[in-house]
C-alpha cells in the first residue's frame, strides 16, 4: 500500500471514526434513558456531556495509539533497517542483501530497491577496481621483468666490447647486432605498453579506410613473410574470398591483430619447426580470418582466459618468454571496436587456431521507387 493511501486512510479514521463512535454512544444513551434528541437539546444534561467528553478522549486516545502503532510497525522499523543498510554501505561493507518486494511496493519498498541496486553496483565497481589493480600490479611485474632481461643483455655485451672481450671484428659485429636486437625488443615492448594505456582509456586512434579484402591480406602476408622466414617460421596463405569483396577497417590496427596472434604463436612454439596457416573465408556478412599453428597448444582450463589482460597460461614459462602478456587482449579490443569477434580453439601439444571476423562492406542497392521518391 502506498504511503499516500495510508495517510488518506489515517485522515479518514481520525476525522470520522470519533464522530461515528460518538453518534453510537449518543444513540445508546438516549435508548437507555428513554429520551429523545429533542429532550436532550432542551434540557442540557451535565452528566451526559461529562460522560461524552470522557468517551471522546478515550476514543481519540485509542485511535491515536492504533495509528501510531500501525505507522511505527510499517514505516519506522523498515526505515531503521534502511538506515542500518546505508550505514554499512558508508563503511564499505557491501557483502549483504537488502530484501525488496517485487509486487505491492510502497515508497519505502522503492527506496529499498534503489538502495539495493546502488549497493550491488558499488560492489561490482569495487570488485572490478580490485581486479584492475591486480592486473596493473601483474602488468608492472611483467614489464619490469621483460625490460630487465634485454637491459641486462645490452649491459653485458656493451661491457664485453669495452673490456676487449670482443677482440675480433666478427665478435664486435655480433655483439652490436645483439645489442640492437635487444633494443628493438625493448622498443616493441614499450610500444605495446603505450597502446595498452590507450586501450584502457578507450583512446585508440582509428583511421578507417575502404579496402579490398584480397589485396589487404596479400600485402599483409608479404610484409610478414621475410621476417618469419628469418625466424624459421613457415607461413601458408589461402584466400577463399571473391576478388570483389571489400571491408572498412583500420589497416594498421588489423595488421597489429595479425602480428600479435602470430607473435603469440612464435612465443609458444613447440619443438618442431613452426608452421602457420592463414586462411581467409567468406562468412556471410563477415570475413573470417583463421590463423592455425602447430605450437604447444593451450590447456583447456586456460583457453577461456587467454584474451584477458596480462594472462599467461603457464607461470613456469614466464621467465623464458618475453612480451607484455596482453597482445591477445589488444587484439580482442581492436577486433571488437571493428564490430567483430575473436576466439580460439586449441589442443595441448598439437597447436592452436585463432579466429576473428570482420564485417564486410555491403552496398545496399537503391530501387527505382526510392529514386522517384527522392526526386519528388
Amino acid at each position: 500500500m502506498k504511503m499516500r493511501t495510508r495517510m488518506i486512510i489515517s485522515f479518514v479514521i481520525i476525522a470520522f471514526l470519533p464522530a461515528g463512535m460518538m453518534l453510537a454512544v449518543l444513540k445508546a444513551y438516549l435508548y437507555v434513558h428513554g429520551r429523545t434528541i429533542h429532550e436532550l437539546m432542551n434540557g442540557a444534561d451535565a452528566e451526559f456531556f461529562g460522560d461524552a467528553a470522557i468517551s471522546i478522549l478515550i476514543i481519540l486516545f485509542l485511535t491515536a495509539a492504533i495509528l501510531i502503532g500501525w505507522s511505527y510497525g510499517t514505516y519506522v522499523s523498515r526505515i531503521s533497517l534502511l538506515m542500518k543498510a546505508a550505514d554499512r554501505i558508508k563503511k564499505g561493507d557491501l557483502d549483504f542483501t537488502i530484501e525488496t518486494k517485487e509486487k505491492g511496493r510502497d515508497e519505502i519498498d522503492e527506496l529499498a530497491a534503489s538502495l539495493e541496486e546502488m549497493r550491488a553496483r558499488l560492489k561490482e565497481t569495487t570488485v572490478e577496481k580490485l581486479r584492475y589493480e591486480e592486473d596493473q600490479r601483474q602488468l608492472i611485474s611483467n614489464i619490469a621483468h621483460d625490460l630487465k632481461s634485454p637491459l641486462t643483455s645490452i649491459q653485458g655485451y656493451a661491457e664485453g666490447i669495452l673490456d676487449g672481450v670482443a677482440d675480433t671484428e666478427e665478435k664486435r659485429e655480433s655483439y652490436v647486432r645483439t645489442i640492437l636486437s635487444k633494443a628493438h625488443e625493448m622498443n616493441t615492448l614499450l610500444s605495446e605498453l603505450s597502446l595498452y594505456s590507450r586501450i584502457d582509456t578507450n583512446r585508440i586512434p582509428y583511421n578507417f579506410a575502404h579496402v579490398n579484402v584480397g589485396a589487404f591480406f596479400t600485402d599483409a602476408v608479404e610484409e610478414l613473410s621475410m621476417d618469419l622466414e628469418n625466424k624459421g617460421v613457415t607461413l601458408h596463405y589461402a584466400n577463399y574470398v571473391s576478388d570483389s569483396v571489400e571491408m572498412i577497417v583500420d589497416p594498421e590496427q588489423i595488421r597489429r591483430v595479425i602480428n600479435n596472434i602470430i607473435g603469440n604463436s612464435i612465443k609458444y612454439r613447440g619443438d618442431d619447426p613452426l608452421a602457420i596457416a592463414m586462411r581467409i573465408t567468406d562468412a556471410g556478412d563477415f570475413i573470417q580470418v583463421e590463423l592455425e599453428d602447430n605450437g604447444r597448444g593451450i590447456k583447456r582450463e586456460d583457453l577461456p582466459y587467454i584474451f584477458d589482460r596480462s594472462f599467461r597460461g603457464d607461470a613456469s614459462r614466464n621467465t623464458n618468454i618475453g612480451g607484455s602478456g596482453f597482445g591477445l587482449s589488444i587484439a580482442k579490443k581492436i577486433v571488437s571496436d571493428h564490430g567483430g569477434r575473436i576466439w580460439a580453439t586449441s589442443s595441448e601439444g598439437h597447436g592452436t587456431t585463432m579466429y576473428f571476423v570482420l564485417r564486410k562492406y555491403i552496398v545496399t542497392p537503391v530501387t527505382d521507387e526510392e529514386t522517384k521518391g527522392e526526386e519528388e
